[in-house]
Protein backbone atom coordinates (compact mmCIF):
# COMPACT_ATOMS: atom_id res chain seq x y z
CA UNK A 1 0.00 0.00 0.00
CA UNK A 2 1.07 3.21 -0.71
CA UNK A 3 0.24 5.67 1.86
CA UNK A 4 0.32 9.96 0.51
CA UNK A 5 -0.58 12.37 3.50
CA UNK A 6 -1.57 16.13 2.12
CA UNK A 7 -4.07 18.82 2.46
CA UNK A 8 -5.18 19.67 -0.97
CA UNK A 9 -8.64 19.28 -2.15
CA UNK A 10 -8.23 16.97 -5.02
CA UNK A 11 -10.11 13.72 -4.94
CA UNK A 12 -8.13 10.80 -6.41
CA UNK A 13 -10.18 7.53 -7.10
CA UNK A 14 -13.03 6.84 -4.75
CA UNK A 15 -13.65 9.12 -1.99
CA UNK A 16 -13.25 7.42 1.49
CA UNK A 17 -15.57 9.61 4.16
CA UNK A 18 -15.31 8.59 7.85
CA UNK A 19 -18.49 9.77 9.24
CA UNK A 20 -19.84 10.20 12.93
CA UNK A 21 -23.03 8.69 14.23
CA UNK A 22 -25.75 11.22 14.44
CA UNK A 23 -24.26 12.66 10.86
CA UNK A 24 -27.23 14.55 8.76
CA UNK A 25 -24.85 16.11 5.91
CA UNK A 26 -21.57 16.18 5.29
CA UNK A 27 -19.56 18.31 7.30
CA UNK A 28 -19.04 22.37 7.04
CA UNK A 29 -15.56 22.44 5.11
CA UNK A 30 -15.48 18.75 3.95
CA UNK A 31 -17.05 18.78 0.75
CA UNK A 32 -14.33 20.39 -1.01
CA UNK A 33 -13.24 18.76 -4.53
CA UNK A 34 -16.27 16.72 -4.49
CA UNK A 35 -18.60 17.23 -7.05
CA UNK A 36 -22.02 18.83 -6.05
CA UNK A 37 -23.77 15.73 -7.21
CA UNK A 38 -21.94 13.47 -4.96
CA UNK A 39 -21.68 15.17 -2.35
CA UNK A 40 -25.85 15.71 -2.81
CA UNK A 41 -26.39 11.97 -3.02
CA UNK A 42 -24.15 12.12 0.33
CA UNK A 43 -26.12 14.07 1.88
CA UNK A 44 -29.21 12.65 1.07
CA UNK A 45 -28.33 8.90 2.21
CA UNK A 46 -27.40 10.62 5.75
CA UNK A 47 -30.49 12.78 5.82
CA UNK A 48 -32.77 10.12 5.17
CA UNK A 49 -31.05 7.82 7.82
CA UNK A 50 -30.08 5.17 5.25
CA UNK A 51 -26.82 5.46 6.70
CA UNK A 52 -26.52 5.36 10.15
CA UNK A 53 -22.55 5.71 10.59
CA UNK A 54 -22.56 2.79 13.74
CA UNK A 55 -19.07 2.28 14.23
CA UNK A 56 -17.98 -1.33 11.94
CA UNK A 57 -20.86 -0.28 9.00
CA UNK A 58 -20.01 0.73 5.55
CA UNK A 59 -21.80 2.16 2.78
CA UNK A 60 -20.56 2.06 -1.26
CA UNK A 61 -22.38 5.21 -3.53
CA UNK A 62 -21.47 4.28 -7.04
CA UNK A 63 -23.15 4.79 -10.37
CA UNK A 64 -22.77 8.76 -11.11
CA UNK A 65 -20.34 9.48 -13.22
CA UNK A 66 -18.93 12.69 -10.78
CA UNK A 67 -17.35 9.49 -8.81
CA UNK A 68 -18.20 6.97 -5.72
CA UNK A 69 -18.09 7.44 -2.30
CA UNK A 70 -17.23 4.76 0.65
CA UNK A 71 -18.68 5.88 4.00
CA UNK A 72 -17.23 4.58 6.74
CA UNK A 73 -18.97 4.55 10.32
CA UNK A 74 -17.45 6.24 13.44
CA UNK A 75 -19.87 5.22 15.77
CA UNK A 76 -20.77 7.88 18.45
CA UNK A 77 -18.05 10.66 18.98
CA UNK A 78 -17.93 9.99 22.91
CA UNK A 79 -17.69 6.95 22.60
CA UNK A 80 -14.17 7.02 20.21
CA UNK A 81 -11.14 5.60 21.24
CA UNK A 82 -7.93 4.94 19.49
CA UNK A 83 -8.81 1.08 19.10
CA UNK A 84 -12.43 1.89 17.58
CA UNK A 85 -10.65 4.01 14.97
CA UNK A 86 -8.05 1.79 14.09
CA UNK A 87 -10.87 -0.20 13.14
CA UNK A 88 -12.75 1.57 11.61
CA UNK A 89 -9.56 2.27 9.33
CA UNK A 90 -9.50 -1.53 8.60
CA UNK A 91 -12.56 -1.17 7.82
CA UNK A 92 -11.59 0.51 4.61
CA UNK A 93 -9.57 -2.18 3.65
CA UNK A 94 -12.02 -4.75 4.40
CA UNK A 95 -15.59 -3.02 2.78
CA UNK A 96 -12.83 -2.50 -0.45
CA UNK A 97 -14.07 -4.30 -4.08
CA UNK A 98 -13.37 -3.77 -7.35
CA UNK A 99 -15.54 -0.98 -7.64
CA UNK A 100 -13.66 1.08 -5.77
CA UNK A 101 -10.56 0.53 -7.77
CA UNK A 102 -6.79 0.96 -6.37
CA UNK A 103 -6.84 4.72 -5.55
CA UNK A 104 -8.98 6.16 -2.91
CA UNK A 105 -8.59 9.64 -1.00
CA UNK A 106 -9.43 9.37 2.73
CA UNK A 107 -11.10 12.80 3.64
CA UNK A 108 -10.71 13.89 7.62
CA UNK A 109 -12.39 17.01 8.98
CA UNK A 110 -12.64 17.98 12.12
CA UNK A 111 -11.07 15.34 14.09
CA UNK A 112 -8.36 14.41 16.84
CA UNK A 113 -5.00 13.90 15.75
CA UNK A 114 -4.99 10.98 17.28
CA UNK A 115 -8.05 9.72 15.92
CA UNK A 116 -6.32 10.03 12.26
CA UNK A 117 -3.40 8.54 13.36
CA UNK A 118 -5.47 5.51 14.59
CA UNK A 119 -7.40 5.20 11.73
CA UNK A 120 -4.37 5.33 9.20
CA UNK A 121 -2.44 2.62 11.28
CA UNK A 122 -5.79 0.66 11.03
CA UNK A 123 -5.11 1.00 6.98
CA UNK A 124 -2.10 -0.42 7.08
CA UNK A 125 -2.71 -3.48 9.54
CA UNK A 126 -5.15 -4.62 7.63
CA UNK A 127 -3.96 -4.25 4.21
CA UNK A 128 -2.24 -7.89 4.10
CA UNK A 129 -2.77 -11.55 2.58
CA UNK A 130 -1.09 -14.02 2.34
CA UNK A 131 -1.41 -15.71 -1.47
CA UNK A 132 2.24 -16.29 -1.79
CA UNK A 133 0.49 -20.12 -2.64
CA UNK A 134 -2.27 -19.12 -4.70
CA UNK A 135 -2.27 -19.88 -8.59
CA UNK A 136 -3.61 -17.02 -11.06
CA UNK A 137 -5.63 -17.86 -14.52
CA UNK A 138 -3.45 -16.70 -16.88
CA UNK A 139 -6.24 -13.82 -17.82
CA UNK A 140 -6.67 -12.86 -14.58
CA UNK A 141 -5.13 -9.00 -14.12
CA UNK A 142 -2.88 -7.88 -11.80
CA UNK A 143 -4.92 -5.43 -9.89
CA UNK A 144 -1.87 -3.43 -8.75
CA UNK A 145 -0.70 -1.17 -5.75
CA UNK A 146 -3.16 0.24 -3.72
CA UNK A 147 -2.94 3.87 -3.29
CA UNK A 148 -4.45 6.11 -0.81
CA UNK A 149 -4.57 9.76 -0.24
CA UNK A 150 -5.01 11.05 2.69
CA UNK A 151 -6.65 14.79 3.18
CA UNK A 152 -7.12 16.74 6.43
CA UNK A 153 -6.86 20.40 7.25
CA UNK A 154 -3.59 22.16 6.67
CA UNK A 155 -2.27 22.47 10.22
CA UNK A 156 -2.91 19.07 10.86
CA UNK A 157 -0.68 17.39 7.87
CA UNK A 158 2.25 17.50 8.98
CA UNK A 159 2.03 15.46 12.18
CA UNK A 160 -0.76 13.19 10.44
CA UNK A 161 2.23 12.45 7.90
CA UNK A 162 4.43 11.25 10.44
CA UNK A 163 2.04 9.42 12.46
CA UNK A 164 1.59 7.48 8.96
CA UNK A 165 4.96 7.16 8.00
CA UNK A 166 5.91 5.40 12.04
CA UNK A 167 2.66 3.20 11.16
CA UNK A 168 3.87 1.83 7.39
CA UNK A 169 7.49 1.75 9.11
CA UNK A 170 5.53 -0.49 11.94
CA UNK A 171 3.40 -2.48 10.09
CA UNK A 172 6.47 -4.15 7.88
CA UNK A 173 7.46 -6.00 11.29
CA UNK A 174 3.54 -6.63 11.95
CA UNK A 175 3.15 -7.70 8.21
CA UNK A 176 6.53 -9.90 8.56
CA UNK A 177 5.51 -11.51 11.89
CA UNK A 178 1.98 -12.54 9.74
CA UNK A 179 4.42 -13.86 6.43
CA UNK A 180 6.45 -16.06 9.01
CA UNK A 181 3.58 -17.34 10.86
CA UNK A 182 1.33 -18.15 7.80
CA UNK A 183 4.41 -19.29 6.31
CA UNK A 184 3.89 -23.36 5.49
CA UNK A 185 5.88 -25.61 7.85
CA UNK A 186 7.82 -27.52 4.60
CA UNK A 187 9.34 -24.31 3.71
CA UNK A 188 9.93 -22.50 6.72
CA UNK A 189 11.98 -24.81 9.16
CA UNK A 190 14.94 -23.42 11.88
CA UNK A 191 17.56 -23.04 9.31
CA UNK A 192 15.26 -21.29 6.68
CA UNK A 193 14.16 -18.75 9.09
CA UNK A 194 17.33 -18.35 9.90
CA UNK A 195 18.16 -17.49 6.48
CA UNK A 196 15.81 -15.38 6.20
CA UNK A 197 17.24 -13.31 9.42
CA UNK A 198 20.75 -13.38 8.03
CA UNK A 199 18.95 -11.80 4.66
CA UNK A 200 17.24 -8.96 6.00
CA UNK A 201 20.20 -8.06 8.33
CA UNK A 202 22.58 -7.76 5.07
CA UNK A 203 20.17 -5.24 4.17
CA UNK A 204 20.49 -3.21 7.29
CA UNK A 205 24.10 -1.45 8.55
CA UNK A 206 22.98 -1.40 11.95
CA UNK A 207 22.11 -5.04 12.37
CA UNK A 208 23.85 -7.68 12.88
CA UNK A 209 22.73 -11.85 13.31
CA UNK A 210 24.45 -14.51 14.92
CA UNK A 211 23.02 -18.15 13.97
CA UNK A 212 24.19 -20.62 16.96
CA UNK A 213 24.12 -24.51 14.93
CA UNK A 214 22.61 -27.55 16.00
CA UNK A 215 26.54 -28.72 16.08
CA UNK A 216 27.50 -25.55 18.50
CA UNK A 217 24.21 -26.11 20.53
CA UNK A 218 25.66 -29.37 20.95
CA UNK A 219 29.32 -28.52 22.23
CA UNK A 220 27.69 -24.82 24.39
CA UNK A 221 25.75 -27.77 26.61
CA UNK A 222 22.19 -26.27 25.03
CA UNK A 223 20.18 -29.35 26.23
CA UNK A 224 16.52 -27.52 26.23
CA UNK A 225 17.08 -26.91 22.52
CA UNK A 226 18.76 -29.96 21.19
CA UNK A 227 16.41 -32.44 23.30
CA UNK A 228 13.51 -31.05 21.19
CA UNK A 229 14.77 -30.89 17.97
CA UNK A 230 16.85 -33.49 17.25
CA UNK A 231 14.16 -36.22 16.56
CA UNK A 232 13.60 -33.98 13.31
CA UNK A 233 15.71 -34.14 9.71
CA UNK A 234 15.95 -30.43 10.06
CA UNK A 235 18.19 -29.66 12.83
CA UNK A 236 17.35 -27.15 15.36
CA UNK A 237 19.66 -23.60 15.83
CA UNK A 238 19.54 -20.27 17.63
CA UNK A 239 19.34 -16.64 15.88
CA UNK A 240 20.88 -13.66 17.99
CA UNK A 241 19.94 -10.45 16.88
CA UNK A 242 21.95 -7.36 17.54
CA UNK A 243 20.65 -4.09 16.47
CA UNK A 244 23.21 -0.80 17.01
CA UNK A 245 25.36 -2.51 18.56
CA UNK A 246 27.86 -0.01 18.64
CA UNK A 247 25.87 1.39 21.87
CA UNK A 248 26.57 0.64 25.58
CA UNK A 249 24.78 -0.22 27.84
CA UNK A 250 21.91 -2.95 28.84
CA UNK A 251 19.50 -2.92 26.24
CA UNK A 252 15.63 -4.67 25.93
CA UNK A 253 15.94 -8.00 24.91
CA UNK A 254 13.22 -10.24 23.50
CA UNK A 255 13.12 -13.68 23.49
CA UNK A 256 11.11 -15.77 21.06
CA UNK A 257 10.11 -19.53 21.09
CA UNK A 258 10.21 -21.18 17.32
CA UNK A 259 8.81 -24.46 16.85
CA UNK A 260 8.36 -24.14 13.27
CA UNK A 261 6.23 -27.34 13.68
CA UNK A 262 4.73 -29.48 16.69
CA UNK A 263 3.73 -32.98 16.35
CA UNK A 264 3.95 -33.24 20.41
CA UNK A 265 6.83 -35.40 19.99
CA UNK A 266 7.04 -39.13 21.22
CA UNK A 267 4.06 -37.46 23.55
CA UNK A 268 2.16 -36.65 20.31
CA UNK A 269 -0.90 -34.38 19.36
CA UNK A 270 -3.97 -35.34 18.15
CA UNK A 271 -4.93 -35.00 14.31
CA UNK A 272 -7.22 -32.14 14.59
CA UNK A 273 -6.71 -28.92 13.73
CA UNK A 274 -3.08 -30.27 13.99
CA UNK A 275 -2.09 -28.37 10.98
CA UNK A 276 -2.40 -24.85 13.02
CA UNK A 277 0.95 -26.12 14.97
CA UNK A 278 2.54 -24.15 12.28
CA UNK A 279 2.02 -21.10 14.22
CA UNK A 280 3.99 -22.62 17.17
CA UNK A 281 6.74 -20.41 16.07
CA UNK A 282 4.95 -17.06 16.46
CA UNK A 283 6.77 -15.97 19.25
CA UNK A 284 10.21 -16.24 17.30
CA UNK A 285 7.67 -14.45 14.16
CA UNK A 286 6.99 -11.60 17.19
CA UNK A 287 10.68 -10.99 17.78
CA UNK A 288 11.92 -11.16 14.34
CA UNK A 289 9.05 -8.73 13.76
CA UNK A 290 9.80 -6.17 16.54
CA UNK A 291 13.31 -6.28 15.51
CA UNK A 292 12.42 -5.46 11.68
CA UNK A 293 9.73 -2.39 13.04
CA UNK A 294 12.75 -0.58 15.00
CA UNK A 295 14.74 -0.99 12.04
CA UNK A 296 12.02 -0.07 9.74
CA UNK A 297 11.25 2.71 12.28
CA UNK A 298 15.27 4.22 12.05
CA UNK A 299 15.23 3.37 16.23
CA UNK A 300 18.99 4.42 16.64
CA UNK A 301 19.29 2.86 20.13
CA UNK A 302 20.31 -0.99 20.84
CA UNK A 303 18.07 -3.89 20.98
CA UNK A 304 19.02 -7.42 21.28
CA UNK A 305 16.63 -10.70 20.53
CA UNK A 306 17.27 -14.64 20.75
CA UNK A 307 15.47 -17.04 18.13
CA UNK A 308 15.15 -20.24 19.76
CA UNK A 309 14.04 -22.57 16.68
CA UNK A 310 13.37 -26.15 16.55
CA UNK A 311 11.19 -28.97 14.89
CA UNK A 312 9.23 -31.12 16.86
CA UNK A 313 9.35 -34.68 15.31
CA UNK A 314 8.77 -38.10 16.49
CA UNK A 315 11.57 -40.47 15.59
CA UNK A 316 14.29 -43.09 16.69
CA UNK A 317 16.31 -40.52 17.73
CA UNK A 318 13.39 -38.12 19.37
CA UNK A 319 13.07 -37.50 23.07
CA UNK A 320 11.39 -39.34 25.58
CA UNK A 321 9.23 -38.98 28.60
CA UNK A 322 11.29 -40.01 30.97
CA UNK A 323 14.66 -38.43 29.54
CA UNK A 324 16.23 -36.11 32.19
CA UNK A 325 18.35 -33.58 29.96
CA UNK A 326 20.78 -30.85 31.09
CA UNK A 327 20.18 -27.18 30.11
CA UNK A 328 22.66 -24.16 28.98
CA UNK A 329 22.49 -22.92 32.74
CA UNK A 330 23.87 -26.14 34.12
CA UNK A 331 20.13 -27.58 35.60
CA UNK A 332 18.49 -30.88 34.75
CA UNK A 333 14.88 -30.92 33.54
CA UNK A 334 13.36 -34.53 33.88
CA UNK A 335 10.78 -34.45 30.69
CA UNK A 336 7.59 -35.41 31.57
CA UNK A 337 5.41 -34.85 28.23
CA UNK A 338 7.43 -34.23 25.24
CA UNK A 339 4.90 -31.84 23.93
CA UNK A 340 5.66 -29.66 27.09
CA UNK A 341 8.79 -28.43 24.30
CA UNK A 342 8.42 -24.85 24.44
CA UNK A 343 9.79 -23.96 27.89
CA UNK A 344 13.12 -26.41 26.89
CA UNK A 345 13.70 -24.38 24.06
CA UNK A 346 13.45 -21.18 26.07
CA UNK A 347 15.27 -22.69 28.92
CA UNK A 348 18.36 -22.06 26.72
CA UNK A 349 17.55 -18.83 25.11
CA UNK A 350 16.86 -16.95 28.81
CA UNK A 351 19.97 -17.81 30.07
CA UNK A 352 22.01 -17.62 27.07
CA UNK A 353 20.57 -13.75 26.62
CA UNK A 354 20.81 -12.64 30.35
CA UNK A 355 24.60 -14.33 30.38
CA UNK A 356 25.44 -13.18 26.69
CA UNK A 357 23.52 -9.78 26.09
CA UNK A 358 23.47 -7.77 28.78
CA UNK A 359 19.99 -7.22 28.86
CA UNK A 360 17.97 -4.10 30.61
CA UNK A 361 14.97 -6.47 31.04
CA UNK A 362 13.98 -9.88 29.09
CA UNK A 363 10.83 -10.54 27.30
CA UNK A 364 9.85 -13.91 26.04
CA UNK A 365 6.63 -14.78 23.80
CA UNK A 366 5.82 -18.42 23.44
CA UNK A 367 2.49 -20.20 22.41
CA UNK A 368 2.99 -21.93 24.97
CA UNK A 369 0.08 -24.05 26.99
CA UNK A 370 -3.72 -24.55 25.61
CA UNK A 371 -4.50 -23.63 29.19
CA UNK A 372 -4.18 -19.77 28.60
CA UNK A 373 -6.79 -20.20 25.40
CA UNK A 374 -8.86 -22.01 28.35
CA UNK A 375 -8.68 -18.59 30.97
CA UNK A 376 -8.46 -15.89 28.20
CA UNK A 377 -9.84 -17.45 25.30
CA UNK A 378 -8.64 -15.12 22.02
CA UNK A 379 -9.14 -11.95 23.55
CA UNK A 380 -6.08 -11.76 25.75
CA UNK A 381 -2.34 -12.77 26.22
CA UNK A 382 -1.46 -13.85 29.52
CA UNK A 383 2.09 -12.18 31.17
CA UNK A 384 3.65 -13.24 34.15
CA UNK A 385 6.86 -11.10 35.60
CA UNK A 386 9.34 -11.18 37.98
CA UNK A 387 8.86 -7.08 37.76
CA UNK A 388 5.92 -5.14 39.16
CA UNK A 389 7.58 -2.16 36.95
CA UNK A 390 8.07 -4.16 33.58
CA UNK A 391 4.42 -5.74 34.10
CA UNK A 392 2.92 -2.43 34.38
CA UNK A 393 4.65 -0.95 31.46
CA UNK A 394 3.94 -3.90 29.21
CA UNK A 395 0.66 -3.45 30.26
CA UNK A 396 0.28 0.11 29.58
CA UNK A 397 1.74 -0.47 25.97
CA UNK A 398 -0.73 -3.24 25.18
CA UNK A 399 -3.21 -1.20 26.10
CA UNK A 400 -1.94 2.10 24.19
CA UNK A 401 -2.03 -0.51 21.00
CA UNK A 402 -5.19 -2.36 21.67
CA UNK A 403 -3.61 -5.45 22.35
CA UNK A 404 -4.33 -6.78 25.98
CA UNK A 405 -1.55 -8.37 28.04
CA UNK A 406 -3.14 -9.41 31.17
CA UNK A 407 -1.15 -10.37 34.46
CA UNK A 408 -1.08 -13.73 35.92
CA UNK A 409 -0.01 -14.82 39.15
CA UNK A 410 3.60 -16.16 39.79
CA UNK A 411 2.85 -17.84 42.87
CA UNK A 412 5.60 -19.66 44.93
CA UNK A 413 3.39 -22.73 44.86
CA UNK A 414 4.11 -22.79 41.18
CA UNK A 415 7.77 -22.66 41.43
CA UNK A 416 7.39 -25.53 44.21
CA UNK A 417 5.20 -27.99 42.35
CA UNK A 418 7.48 -27.59 38.72
CA UNK A 419 10.98 -28.32 40.71
CA UNK A 420 9.38 -30.92 42.53
CA UNK A 421 11.16 -33.75 40.72
CA UNK A 422 12.62 -36.83 42.39
CA UNK A 423 15.76 -37.17 40.00
CA UNK A 424 16.13 -34.05 38.43
CA UNK A 425 16.58 -29.92 39.47
CA UNK A 426 13.12 -29.29 37.95
CA UNK A 427 10.27 -30.91 35.74
CA UNK A 428 8.47 -29.70 32.78
CA UNK A 429 4.97 -30.23 33.58
CA UNK A 430 3.77 -29.41 36.72
CA UNK A 431 1.61 -32.17 39.37
CA UNK A 432 -1.75 -32.41 37.71
CA UNK A 433 -4.29 -30.18 34.93
CA UNK A 434 -4.86 -27.50 36.70
CA UNK A 435 -3.06 -23.90 36.19
CA UNK A 436 -0.66 -25.08 33.52
CA UNK A 437 -0.04 -21.83 31.88
CA UNK A 438 1.26 -20.80 35.73
CA UNK A 439 3.30 -23.82 36.09
CA UNK A 440 4.66 -23.30 32.47
CA UNK A 441 5.81 -19.66 33.39
CA UNK A 442 7.23 -21.10 36.50
CA UNK A 443 9.42 -22.98 34.94
CA UNK A 444 10.30 -20.15 33.00
CA UNK A 445 11.54 -17.85 35.70
CA UNK A 446 13.64 -21.03 36.84
CA UNK A 447 15.97 -20.07 33.85
CA UNK A 448 15.90 -15.95 34.32
CA UNK A 449 19.47 -15.07 35.81
CA UNK A 450 20.91 -13.41 38.40
CA UNK A 451 22.89 -10.26 37.85
CA UNK A 452 24.27 -8.66 41.35
CA UNK A 453 22.35 -10.57 43.39
CA UNK A 454 19.05 -10.36 41.54
CA UNK A 455 17.21 -11.48 39.51
CA UNK A 456 17.07 -9.60 35.77
CA UNK A 457 14.19 -8.19 35.26
CA UNK A 458 11.69 -10.25 33.22
CA UNK A 459 8.30 -11.24 31.37
CA UNK A 460 6.57 -14.19 29.90
CA UNK A 461 4.22 -13.19 26.95
CA UNK A 462 1.56 -16.82 26.64
CA UNK A 463 0.14 -15.77 22.93
CA UNK A 464 -1.28 -19.00 22.34
CA UNK A 465 -4.47 -17.57 22.06
CA UNK A 466 -3.93 -14.30 20.52
CA UNK A 467 -1.28 -15.41 18.03
CA UNK A 468 -3.70 -17.50 15.57
CA UNK A 469 -7.54 -17.75 15.56
CA UNK A 470 -8.48 -14.29 17.54
CA UNK A 471 -11.80 -13.98 15.28
CA UNK A 472 -12.61 -10.73 16.91
CA UNK A 473 -9.49 -9.22 15.95
CA UNK A 474 -10.83 -6.59 12.94
CA UNK A 475 -6.96 -5.71 11.95
CA UNK A 476 -6.52 -9.28 10.59
CA UNK A 477 -8.54 -11.18 7.70
CA UNK A 478 -7.10 -14.62 8.84
CA UNK A 479 -3.96 -16.58 10.20
CA UNK A 480 -1.32 -15.50 11.74
CA UNK A 481 -1.75 -11.86 13.63
CA UNK A 482 1.36 -10.28 14.35
CA UNK A 483 0.73 -9.69 17.61
CA UNK A 484 2.81 -7.64 20.31
CA UNK A 485 5.11 -6.18 17.68
CA UNK A 486 3.15 -3.55 17.76
CA UNK A 487 3.03 -3.60 21.85
CA UNK A 488 6.67 -3.83 22.07
CA UNK A 489 7.99 -1.34 19.71
CA UNK A 490 5.66 0.92 21.49
CA UNK A 491 7.39 0.09 24.83
CA UNK A 492 11.00 0.27 23.75
CA UNK A 493 10.09 3.39 22.04
CA UNK A 494 7.26 5.10 23.54
CA UNK A 495 6.51 5.70 20.14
Amino acid sequence: MQLNVDANENINGTLVLPLWQGSEAMAEGSGAGVHRNLKNQIDNVLSDGDFKAKAGSSMTLAGLDEGKALLIGLGKPEDATEQSMREAGAKVIAARGKIHGTTLTVRFHDLEDSHMASFVEGMSLRDYSYDHYKSKDEDEEEEGELVIHVTCESDKAAALAAAASLSSAVATGVHLARDLGNAPPNDLYPQAFAKQAVEFADKHNNLEVTVISYDQAIDMGMGGLVGVGMGSERKPCMVIFELNGDKPGPSPCIVGKGITFDTGGISIKPSASMDEMKYDMHGSATTFGVIAALAESGWDERVVAVTCMAENMPSANAQRPGDVIKTYSGKTVEVLNTDAEGRLVLSDGLWYAGTHLNPSYIIDLATLTGAIVVALGHEATGMWSNDDELLANIKAAGEHCGEIAWPMPLFKAFEKEITDSKIADTRNLGAGRWGGSNTAAAFLKQFVPERDGEQIPWAHLDIAGTAWGAKTNKLVKHGATGIHVRTLHHLITGQ
